[in-house]
């Protein structure tokens, strides 16, 4: 064998074994999770969880960085313009998919430009009434409202967001006639509530949690599949009055489209080890979540059926943003 065919086995040889390792090296520097909302909420708390155990499996720092704004869409077209050199992931949550359902245009293409890496959590919402309403349960709730057509009121965190979406399929499921009044976050929206400024609420667990159980709200009925293991004694909207009717919240991680499989499959490996730990679990349930492992095609498939779920309701309902 020649000098030069000698060399050229050696190379190939050298090349086969490099790859491998360049990916087991990653990750080499901190990465960057992007949360695109302010400190403090859940979506905020959720991430920082995970990126806790993150940190202490792949050995490298993952740190927190909140980029609010525009309905969570600056931080996720920060992400989906970012290297995909796996440095820069993105908390996806009910948000990017009602975005993506209700915006007419988007800085990003939620499924061109993000490669999914699997789920964190998930949590039901909570329907609850001002504690006059003359009502104890979620079909008593229906039975009113289709008696007084046109007379509750029903608040929502704004236009297009995921307790306007939930309560307007919630509206067309039931088949009754009910008011939105938008509000510029779930402080105010509570507020207005206890106010008796408006009757019905659907909204996250934490937000409405304590004034539940100081009975200055009335919870009806949880949204997810079952009963929820922080609310026992509430019926779930599917057992007790509105087959089918399943909203829950979730999040989820994301990274830009064309971040080598190698990477995410590493980051959806160390993900899943992250949800089992019990500090997660514990960490998680203060906001009133559990873990879901999802494997990165059954991410991508949620997030793809979501999306489609809630541009339907957005279509039925004649609703769209600019």
């Amino acid at each position: 064998m020649s000098k030069y065919l000698i060399l050229l086995s050696l190379l190939s040889i050298a090349s086969i074994g490099h790859t491998p390792a360049r990916a087991q090296t990653y990750p080499v520097k901190p990465i960057r999770f992007v949360v695109p909302f302010p400190p403090g909420g859940s979506n905020d708390v959720l991430s920082r969880a995970v990126a806790q155990g993150l940190a202490a499996q792949l050995g490298q720092q993952v740190v927190i960085d909140n980029r609010p704004g525009a309905g969570a869409m600056i931080g996720a077209e920060n992400v989906a313009k970012s290297p995909p050199d796996g440095y820069a992931i993105l908390n996806v949550q009910g948000s990017f998919a009602t975005n993506a359902a209700i915006r007419k245009k988007l800085p990003y293409d939620p499924l061109v430009d993000f490669v999914f890496v699997g789920m964190m959590a998930k949590g039901p919402m909570l329907a609850t009434v001002h504690p006059a309403m003359p009502v104890k349960n979620l079909k008593e709730l229906l039975a009113l409202a289709k008696a007084r057509p046109g007379e509750i009121n029903y608040a929502s965190t704004g236009i297009g967001g995921v307790n306007h979406l939930a309560t307007e399929l919630f509206r067309r499921m039931a088949n009754i006639n009910i008011v939105h009044v938008p509000y510029k976050g779930a402080t105010p929206a509570i507020t207005d509530l206890l106010g008796g400024h408006t009757q019905l609420f659907i909204t996250t667990l934490p937000s409405a949690l304590t004034q539940v159980q100081a009975g200055r709200m009335k919870a009806l009925a949880v949204t997810g599949t079952r009963r929820s293991a922080f609310l026992p004694d509430i019926p779930s909207a599917h057992e007790s009055a509105l087959p089918g009717y399943v909203v829950e919240l979730w999040w989820g991680i994301a990274a830009p489209a064309k971040t080598p499989g190698a990477i995410v499959s590493r980051l959806a490996a160390e993900l899943h080890k992250v949800l089992q730990l019990p500090d997660t679990r514990e960490r998680f349930a203060r906001e009133g979540s559990e873990p879901e492992a999802m494997s990165r095609e059954a991410f991508t498939e949620f997030v793809r059926k979501d999306i489609a779920r809630w541009r339907q309701v957005v279509k039925d309902a004649g609703l769209q943003l600019e």
